[in-house]
């Protein structure tokens, strides 16, 4: 699959930004940023570009991409000189040179036009990538559940985040039903046998139970071993008690393993569905 971390998708927010990219060929990112979120898989090779609503018909989508030729890093008076050397010039960055930026044959789509930060992943997943959720290069154990996911049309979103009062968490997967929404977390052998974890599990799942999201843990040998007899299922039961998947359709769909193609669309005057797509009757 390649190196983890060997491309890394940043956010691109501003046209100014953008043309920096692609006349002067360089992109800028804090030190702290890199510090906080990319420990461990720094310095990228490649860098391609999440734009974001102000870019139109190109937003919400990554479409650019470039080679990282050089990383430096600099104080931001250096990128800027005409800027004051006051203490937002002394901030960090690191300075990434990059060759000419290249489109993709196909645009990376996110289909929710979600939040992201950074997204690391390999060179293998970016080129073969037909959605954002297809980059996501955390875990063996999290691409083997997505592959079950995808295989059942059940459209859930990596890597989303949710802040409870000062806490940020990040969502292994988020599944948006039609009366609720799912958090299905994947628990490796290092990250279940750490006992310190078992507190901070807790508050999280409180605080993201208190917000609306229904919890799902599952473990290496969940998913290793018992995928189609204990993850699939468990998963389906839940999506289903809470009306279906919504899709930003009309309907709902609700999901059938086996059933054609994995699932099935509600009717109108089907049990327990109303009219005005507010999910099952209580």
């Amino acid at each position: 699959m390649g190196t983890r971390g060997e491309v890394l998708v940043a956010i691109m927010n501003n046209p100014l930004d953008f043309a920096i990219a692609r006349d002067q060929h360089w992109y800028r990112i804090p030190v702290s940023s890199v510090e906080k979120w990319l420990k461990g898989r720094w310095p990228p090779q490649w860098l391609a570009f999440y734009q974001t609503k102000i870019f139109g018909d190109e937003a919400h989508a990554v479409n650019y991409y470039a080679r990282v030729l050089e990383t430096r890093k600099v104080f931001r008076w250096e990128l800027f000189p005409d800027e004051p050397r006051d203490e937002k010039g002394r901030r960090c960055y690191y300075q990434l040179l990059l060759s000419p930026l290249q489109r993709l044959p196909r645009p990376i789509l996110s289909r929710r036009w979600r939040r992201i930060f950074f997204i690391r992943t390999t060179w293998q997943k970016f080129m073969n990538a037909v959605e954002i959720n297809d980059l996501y290069d955390e875990s063996p154990l999290e691409d083997r559940l997505w592959a079950e996911l995808k295989h059942l049309k059940i459209n859930a979103e990596r890597q989303e985040f949710e802040q409870v009062k000062e806490r940020m968490y990040a969502l292994d997967f988020a599944i948006y039903c039609a009366s609720g929404k799912i958090d299905v977390e994947t628990d490796g052998d290092t990250w279940h046998a750490d006992r310190e974890r078992i507190p901070l599990d807790n508050l999280r799942d409180n605080d993201l139970e208190t917000v609306g999201w229904r919890v799902l843990r599952f473990n290496t040998h969940h998913i290793r071993e018992a995928m189609t007899e204990y993850c699939v299922p468990t998963i389906v039961e839940n999506v289903n008690r809470l009306g279906g998947v919504n899709g930003g359709r009309l309907v709902p769909r609700r999901i059938s393993p086996d059933g054609p193609g994995g699932w099935w669309q509600l009717t109108l005057f089907e049990p327990g569905i109303r009219g005005d797509d507010s999910g099952p009757a209580s």
